[in-house]
């Protein structure tokens, strides 16, 4: 008489007990409703009972996320699919300071709730923007634009010029964003050619957005906003100017970049934008604008709604006080150096590869068709599937049957983990 196999498969106690499974970072649940399937394979005899704790072990996550980090070398440098804007050592310091309890809607002396949530996020974004009276943070670009139609609109009514009604990222479509505001939106003037009288014709507030992923060239007009301030003034309506990517101060390298400050200086009520473009900071929509505009926003219903959270009020502050972003270094990368750091990781490949010149990009809507004059390797196609598949996963651009791999969003700290990651792909296809 022979002993069942099964009798062999660990108990569901010594395997929870196990210090590879108690230590993982999974829920109890989750551990347990693992350990269960393993063993019913068991069970099922397609894996030996000996087996068990091996297979276990093996589908336990490495890391709390299933996020995994990745160098970009496409030379885009906000890049959406990678989470648009890579945060500063200061932001992610900020961030781990603030995942435990904080004062963020608390006046420690006094120990009452605070009437000003992330107030050292909003006093850093009035300093590095002394045009503005006040400041509000919310979830993202989005949401602000929602929140300032619901709380600013004129009788129920936004004007808007027919060449802003833009696509955002993803197919959302600025109408529908608008419109789920309960307001009515008026759109004047045609494609390529709005004027101020256009405006002046239509009841409501006005709104004026930057075409931050496209442009309209050749035989075009458009109402600048100390023009559509000055009428929204006589009207007795707000002036909300959407200026997209979130450049606080004029930028020589994308001039035709509308910075924040310039749109606050030329009478806008409320000026919108994104924390994590231009800024290098973290999802955010920043509000900025007149004390009396910035209050009703933050007494609408909505601003509930649309809160941000503790943690990017932190990184925020960090990115915005502390300068110096990643972003920033990367658009205004030299040329020059980042053709010896093409070298140095072509030293230490096996073949010999091209160097080519490759224009960088801003990414994630801003100053299109602005070129970032840089270089790349040039290698066979195959290398950037085998990149992506790397230990340390790697984005290289695929472009005329090659494989661009552009350095100017890769960290020096991180430059030798790219040149392991080239060996190895290299290696691995010969």
């Amino acid at each position: 008489m022979t002993t069942d196999p099964r009798r062999r498969i660990p108990r569901t106690d010594d395997l929870l007990n196990h210090p590879a499974v108690r230590d993982a970072s999974l829920s109890a649940t989750a551990k347990k409703a693992l350990v269960q399937q393993v063993q019913a394979k068991a069970r099922a005899g397609e894996i030996a009972p000996e087996d068990v704790l091996d297979h276990v072990r093996a589908q336990l996550p490495h890391t709390p996320t299933s996020l995994h980090p990745v160098l970009n070398a496409t030379g885009v440098v906000v890049h959406t699919n990678l989470g648009r804007a890579p945060l500063s050592h200061a932001a992610r310091c900020a961030i781990e300071q603030a995942a435990g309890y904080t004062d963020v809607e608390l006046e420690l002396e006094s120990g009452q709730r605070s009437s000003r949530r992330g107030a050292g996020a909003l006093d850093a974004l009035l300093d590095a923007c002394p045009e503005a009276e006040a400041a509000l943070v919310v979830n993202n670009a989005a949401a602000a634009l929602v929140l300032t139609c619901a709380a600013l609109n004129h009788h129920g009514r936004v004007v808007i010029s027919r060449g802003e009604l833009i696509e955002i990222g993803a197919g959302f479509r600025l109408p529908e964003l608008i419109e789920s505001a309960r307001v009515e939106l008026v759109e004047v003037g045609a494609t390529n050619r709005t004027h101020l009288s256009d405006y002046a014709a239509a009841p409501g507030a006005f709104l004026k957005v930057h075409p931050s992923n496209y442009r309209v060239e050749g035989f075009t007009a458009e109402a600048s906003v100390a023009e559509l301030a000055d009428l929204a003034e006589q009207r007795g309506a707000a002036l909300i100017v959407d200026v997209g990517s979130g450049l606080l101060r004029p930028d020589a390298l994308m001039p035709a970049e509308p910075p924040i400050s310039e749109a606050l200086a030329d009478g806008a009520d409320v000026v919108l934008a994104s924390g994590d473009k231009l800024l290098g900071g973290p999802q955010a929509g920043i509000i900025l604008g007149k004390k009396e505009a910035i209050a009703a926003c933050a007494r609408h219903p909505l601003a509930r709604a649309v809160r941000i959270d503790k943690i990017r009020l932190a990184a925020l502050e960090a990115t915005v006080a502390g300068g110096n972003t990643p972003v920033e270094r990367f658009l205004h990368a030299e040329p020059d150096e980042l053709y010896q750091r093409c070298r140095r990781l072509a030293e230490q490949l096996p073949l010999e590869c091209e160097i080519v010149e490759h224009d960088g990009r801003v990414g994630g809507g801003g100053a299109p068709g602005l070129r970032l004059k840089g270089y790349a390797l040039r290698l066979p196609e195959y290398v950037a599937a085998r990149l992506r598949a790397g230990d340390v996963p790697v984005l290289a651009r695929v472009k005329d049957g090659a494989c661009l791999v552009d350095p100017r969003c890769i960290e020096p700290a991180d430059e030798a983990a790219l040149g392991a990651a080239l060996v190895a792909a290299w290696k691995e296809q010969a």
